[in-house]
C-alpha cells in the first residue's frame, strides 16, 4: 500500500515562489487499477515523479508499505516494486530492446503491445525507433518488471488506434493478473472506464477521488473540475 501524506511541491519562478501541488493525501490500496486525471498543467505528472523518486517534495511523506520512502532514490524505489513508464519514452545509446526485457520475456510482453520480438531483440532503443515505438517497447519493459506499483504517465501518446485498443486490454490483463497496483495518468474515457478508482488532479490539488461510478459521470460531458470528457470519443477539453 502506497500512502501520501500532506505532499507539497513548489518551485521557483520570475513572479516568485509557485505551488505546483498543494497539501495532497492520498492512499493507494494494493491491486487496484487507479487512474488520475484533470486538465492539463495541474501537477498530475508532478505528483507521479514524486511517487516514483524523480522529483522531491517540498515537504510531506511517502509510504510503501510502512516504510517511509520520502527520501529514497529512483533506483531504491525501483528495488522496492515501484516502476514508472515517462509520457515521452527515455532513449538508452547503446542499449538492445534484448537489455531492457531479455530473451525469454521479449516476445510475450513485446507481442502484447503490438510488436514482433524477431524484429526488435536486437535493435538499440534510440532516436532510429519511432516514437510509438520507444513508447511500445517502453511498456513492454515495465510490463516484464511485474512491479508492485506501476505507473504509466499518458501511455496512450504516439499509440494508434488499433494498438491503444491491444493496450486497454494490456492494462485489464495486469489487473486482473498481477499482484500490484497499476496507476494511469490519462484523459482517454476508455482508460477511464477500466478504472477501480478515479483520482481528478486540478490546480495542484485533489478535486475529487472516488470509485469510477461516483466520479465518471461528472466528468462526462461536463465542465466540472476544469475538465469536459466527451462521452463516446477519446477528447477532452481543459479550461
Amino acid at each position: 500500500m502506497l500512502e501520501l501524506k500532506n505532499i507539497h511541491y513548489s518551485v521557483d519562478a520570475p513572479e516568485g515562489r509557485t505551488e505546483i501541488l498543494r497539501d495532497i493525501s492520498l492512499t493507494i490500496p494494493d491491486k487496484k487499477l487507479i487512474v488520475l486525471t484533470g486538465p492539463n498543467g495541474g501537477g498530475k505528472s508532478t505528483l507521479a515523479k514524486i511517487i516514483a523518486g524523480i522529483v522531491t517534495p517540498t515537504s510531506g511523506r511517502i509510504l510503501l508499505d510502512g516504510e517511509d520512502i520520502t527520501g529514497l532514490s529512483v533506483t531504491e524505489r525501483a528495488r522496492r516494486g515501484i516502476s514508472f513508464a515517462f509520457q515521452q519514452p527515455v532513449h538508452f545509446k547503446g542499449l538492445t530492446v534484448y537489455d531492457l526485457i531479455g530473451l525469454n520475456e521479449a516476445c510475450e510482453y513485446l507481442s502484447q503491445v503490438g510488436l514482433c520480438a524477431r524484429d526488435y531483440i536486437n535493435r538499440e532503443v534510440n532516436s532510429s525507433l519511432s516514437g510509438g515505438e520507444l513508447k511500445r517497447i517502453e511498456i513492454a519493459t515495465v510490463l516484464a518488471r511485474s512491479a508492485k506499483l506501476t505507473i504509466f504517465d499518458e501511455p496512450e501518446a504516439g499509440i494508434d488506434l488499433w494498438s491503444f485498443g491491444n493496450l486497454i486490454k494490456v492494462f485489464e490483463k495486469m489487473h486482473a493478473e498481477l499482484g500490484g497496483s497499476v496507476m494511469i495518468i490519462s484523459h482517454q474515457e476508455r482508460i477511464l472506464n477500466i478504472a477501480d478508482r478515479i483520482i481528478v488532479i486540478s490546480a495542484g490539488s485533489v478535486k475529487a477521488d472516488g470509485v469510477k461510478a461516483d466520479v465518471l459521470p461528472a466528468l462526462l460531458g461536463t465542465l466540472d473540475m476544469g475538465c469536459r470528457v466527451t462521452a463516446g470519443s477519446d477528447k477532452e477539453d481543459c479550461i
